[in-house]
């Protein structure tokens, strides 16, 4: 190779690598840092308004958490701590983009709008998602690890083979980055110059495995230089570092330049879900560091210091959020009268004679039950 070859060849890989350190706009304690050149920061209002959607989005998680403890919802995956990354996410997309979200993106949903009793109708137990994927663009939550990337990078390339504006964003989970369905969906996309962002939120577990037996790579933003896609890693509690680099990434998108990988840095301070026990594998200690770098309280101490946040706004915030769980207890403590046979209606437009069988069965048990 030669010398010109070799200087080309690094000039190009930098336009892939993530910063050394993940892009922070805030301290831990509240207080301005500089960021590296290239981001800018989002202005007061839309500052303001994440905040309104963080305390909102705190509270629905906490109201969902005992819900579940009261026998309303069958499994609920709590994001408390990770209400930057999740705002964020629903606050840079237009109303024509996609949001490609997993199990644990729920407050995620209710920031883009999606009704909360709906977005707690899978969790509750019912066939269906809940919510009409297609009249508000959010794909329904995917349990399975990773398989929700590459429908995000199918609807990303049909929008723009169509000559569509649309970009899709597709949340994914650290422990999602080792599924093979995340490595061919970065190719597919590297490949075609998709219009998709891989937002990943690398909450340290993926339930129970720490990210160092996930992983070798220096951090996972890095996963992303190998296919070819502009990558970028952000302080995932720092919620005006992370509105600032997902606005650059869906600009990139849209612009036609191709995907971009973004890994924020955060953590689940809750269990992997009600069913999990956190303290068997990760220690208090651990939790208590984790919990000083809250995103709430960083962003809640900035904006007061700029004078866009007061006494007022905070209690105002608070009030609506306190109306908001009030109405999801009520709504939710309606009693649900689900037809078990409705598992059968929609897995095939024509039902196999297997599934004819098995429906048959089901409703004999049921009718010898009344019997």
């Amino acid at each position: 190779m030669s010398t010109i070859s070799a200087k080309a060849l690094r000039r190009s890989m930098q336009n892939f690598l993530p910063s050394l350190a993940p892009v922070r706009f805030v301290a831990e304690d509240g207080t301005p840092e500089k960021p590296p050149p290239g981001y800018r920061a989002p202005d007061d209002a839309l500052l303001r308004e994440a905040y309104r959607r963080m305390v909102l989005g705190r509270r629905f998680d906490t109201q969902a958490s005992a819900l579940t403890k009261q026998g309303r919802l069958a499994v609920y995956p709590s994001s408390r701590g990770q209400e930057a990354c999740q705002i964020a996410a629903a606050l840079v997309l237009r109303e024509d983009d996609w949001l490609f979200p997993t199990y644990r993106d729920s407050v995620a949903l209710v920031a883009r709008g999606v009704d909360p009793v709906e977005v707690l109708t899978l969790l509750r137990g019912d066939w269906h998602c809940g919510y009409d994927p297609m009249a508000i663009r959010v794909a329904p939550q995917c349990t399975p690890l990773a398989t929700q990337v590459v429908h995000a990078v199918g609807m990303a390339e049909a929008m723009r083979r169509k000559g569509e504006e649309g970009v899709a964003m597709a949340l994914i989970g650290d422990g999602g980055t080792s599924e093979g369905d995340f490595h061919e969906a970065l190719n597919f996309a590297a490949v075609f110059a998709s219009p998709v962002v891989f937002f990943v939120q690398n909450n340290k577990y993926a339930i129970s495995v720490p990210l160092a037996r996930q992983s070798a790579a220096p951090t996972l933003a890095y996963k992303g230089v190998g296919y070819g896609v502009r990558s970028e890693q952000v302080d995932g509690n720092d919620p005006v570092a992370v509105l600032s680099v997902l606005t650059v990434a869906v600009e990139h998108a849209r612009a036609g330049r191709g995907p971009f990988l973004v890994e924020a840095h955060t953590y689940r301070m809750d269990a992997h879900t009600n069913a999990d026990d956190a303290t068997r594998y990760r220690d208090a200690a651990e939790v208590e560091r984790w919990r000083a770098a809250d995103p709430l309280d960083r962003l809640e101490t900035y904006l007061r210091a700029r004078a866009v946040l007061t006494d007022d706004d905070i209690e105002a915030d608070r009030s609506d959020a306190e109306s908001l769980a009030a109405d999801l207890r009520a709504r939710m403590n309606i009693a649900h009268e689900g037809d078990p046979l409705e598992l059968f209606d929609h897995v095939f437009a024509e039902p196999t004679p297997q599934l004819r069988e098995q429906r048959a069965l089901l409703a004999a048990e049921f009718t010898a039950q009344e019997d």
